[in-house]
C-alpha cells in the first residue's frame, strides 16, 4: 500500500532535484535558464539582498529560494508541481511535469 501522505513530498523533491540538475545558463532553451535571468534583469537589486544577502546572486543560488507555487492531482496522479521566487514578485514558475510512472517528464517556465 503507498503512503499518500508521502508522494507530495516525495515529488517536490524529486522536481527540486531535476531543476537542478537540469540548470545551465548556458542553455537558451531552459526554461529555468530562461527564468532565472529573466528575474535577475527584471528585479531590483534590494530584492536580492533581502531575500539572499547580495544584490547579484549567483543564477544557480537563485533556485535554492525557490518555494512550492501549488501542484495538481492527488496521491499518486500528481501531474506538475509549480515553483517560484518568494514574495509575491512575479506570475512567472518553473513548471515541472510528471509522467504516469512518477518520472520527471518536462521542465518548463510559464506563467
Amino acid at each position: 500500500m503507498t503512503d499518500h501522505t508521502a508522494e507530495p513530498t516525495r515529488r517536490e523533491a524529486a522536481a527540486r532535484q531535476a531543476i537542478k540538475n537540469g540548470f545551465d545558463m548556458e542553455d537558451e532553451d531552459s526554461g529555468v535558464a530562461m527564468f532565472v535571468a529573466f528575474h535577475l534583469e527584471e528585479l531590483p537589486p534590494g530584492y536580492w539582498q533581502e531575500k539572499m544577502g547580495t544584490s547579484r546572486p549567483d543564477p544557480a543560488a537563485v533556485l535554492d529560494i525557490l518555494e512550492l507555487r501549488g501542484y495538481s492531482g492527488e496521491d499518486d496522479d500528481m501531474e506538475y508541481f509549480d515553483f517560484t521566487l518568494p514574495g509575491k514578485v512575479t506570475d512567472y514558475v518553473i513548471s515541472v511535469r510528471f509522467d504516469a510512472k512518477g518520472k520527471v517528464d518536462e521542465i518548463s517556465m510559464e506563467s
